[in-house]
């Protein structure tokens, strides 16, 4: 053994991340290397969409196009692993056959987080549009977006509260567009 088992990112052809996985996995086990490759992942974040008041719930890739893998590197592994169908590199490679660097335990634990996964939710709508509340505390009024924050997934919204117009802040899963 060369090294450490750390975590490295693979370049992959778009839309073939779980296919890869597999290949790595087959090939883990046909050339007995067991002891130098061991997690493979496709991360990935489960999206929420909101149409017409349905909620429906699918994964998506977060960063599509690549895999990451924890092993140990070795000239063996490497060559393995740099060779399956659907690899197109290692990040971190400065070509020619060099070994690429690993990635830090910060960003290992940033993009694998072992915490809860976000959900991101998909909301059809723009600024001016009506929505209704669905939750909290202003839960059954209607209001205008007055601003879209899709970063943090969250809406400005223009409401009118005993004859005065009010500004509530409401996250994306809090709501549902209106058509009016």
């Amino acid at each position: 053994m060369e090294g450490n088992k750390e975590w490295y990112v693979l370049h992959t052809y778009s839309g073939y991340e779980n296919k890869v996985k597999e290949n790595i996995e087959l090939r883990k086990e046909s050339m007995g290397m067991e002891n130098n490759i061991f997690r493979i992942e496709v991360p990935e974040e489960e999206v929420i969409e909101v149409t017409d008041g349905v909620e429906k719930k699918r994964m998506t890739k977060t960063f599509p196009g690549y895999v990451l893998i924890e092993m140990i590197m070795s000239d063996e592994a490497w060559f393995i692993v740099r060779n399956t169908p659907g690899v197109t590199g290692f990040i971190g490679s400065h070509g020619a056959g060099s070994k690429p660097s690993p990635l830090l335990p910060d960003e290992v634990d940033a993009i694998l987080g072992e915490g809860p996964k976000r959900q991101v939710v998909q909301l059809d709508v723009a600024v001016g549009d009506y929505v209704k509340i669905t939750d909290g505390a202003f839960s059954g009024l209607s209001g205008m977006i007055e601003e879209i924050d899709q970063e943090h997934q969250k809406l400005k919204i223009l409401l009118e509260m005993f004859g005065r117009q009010t500004v509530a802040e409401m996250e994306f899963h809090q709501v549902e567009k209106e058509d009016i």
